[in-house]
């Protein structure tokens, strides 16, 4: 969701390396040990601050399993070979969930990670002239929201009343901007062929994209909720208590304190914000 988080799309089939050996099945709830799969490498920080408290007040032990794209995470928790995941927001489960039986159920909710456009070539979204080319993320609920934010930003406006919208949804573009589709991991690397380019955080961290570089930034506010990061488990075990003892320990002042000092405001703590 960065991270975020997706569904009906092919985001490039995924690689998988892990953090830790794990068997064929996820560890049982009753051994105290949950493995938690994320996206990546950049939250592996906040997961072993996590662990920390979780280890120390619930004598849990919490491993991570690191993915390489959005596509597995899910299936891995529904399928039972992994615990928890946590990689994306509402969004992006709820429309996992209409194709896969509403099998992954949010537990607790993490972080929002506001998206951002980067361009090499402008300093400011008012600088693209007709024809620039921006690449968006070809995954369906990132792609809607990339296409939200260049709306937001002036560059387009899209149909009202679409959940999801695609680049056939565009209502004006003033510019004739080429919107290209390329896959969420592939955002970074494609600065060097257009214009601009709308990134998830996650993979601008790993890029070592300064997030202070971005030309805009996406407004958080009363409509930015469905942005917002989760834990997820299968639906069968959402109620376990380890669970849900694993989302208290990552709700603290601990973890608040790890993002601001790690992240500043690109992953701001979202289990009591307000959204105005």
């Amino acid at each position: 969701m960065n991270k975020v988080f997706k569904t009906g799309v092919a985001v490039a089939a995924a690689a998988l390396t892990a953090s830790v050996v794990l068997p064929a099945t996820a560890v049982s709830a009753d051994s105290k040990t949950v493995t938690v799969g994320i996206v990546g490498t950049s939250d592996k920080g906040v997961w072993e601050e996590v662990a920390k408290t979780a280890k120390k007040k619930y004598g849990i032990t919490i491993k991570t399993k690191v993915f390489t794209d959005y596509n597995q995470p899910n299936k891995a928790v529904a399928d039972g070979s992994l615990d928890l995941n946590s990689f994306q927001h509402y969004y992006f489960l709820e429309n996992w969930n209409k194709s896969n039986k509403n099998s992954v159920k949010a537990i607790g909710k993490t972080f929002i990670t506001p998206i951002r456009l980067y361009s090499e070539k402008y300093k400011s979204v008012k600088k693209f002239k007709k024809g620039d080319a921006i690449a968006v993320p070809n995954d369906a609920t990132n792609e809607a929201r990339a296409l939200t934010l260049l709306q937001s930003a002036g560059l387009i406006t899209l149909k009202k009343g679409v959940d999801m919208p695609t680049v056939k949804d565009i209502k004006t573009n003033k510019l004739d901007l080429d919107i290209k589709e390329v896959a969420a991991d592939q955002t970074p690397s494609s600065l060097k062929s257009v214009d601009g380019a709308v990134i998830n955080t996650n993979y601008a961290q790993q890029a070592k994209l300064k997030l202070s570089s971005a030309i805009y930034v996406e407004p958080v506010n009363k409509d930015s909720k469905k942005w917002i990061n989760v834990i997820a488990a299968s639906k069968k075990n959402a109620n376990k208590k380890i669970y849900k003892q694993v989302v208290k320990a990552y709700q603290t002042k601990a973890t608040k304190n790890y993002l601001k000092k790690t992240w500043g405001q690109a992953e701001i703590p979202a289990w009591d914000i307000t959204l105005k």
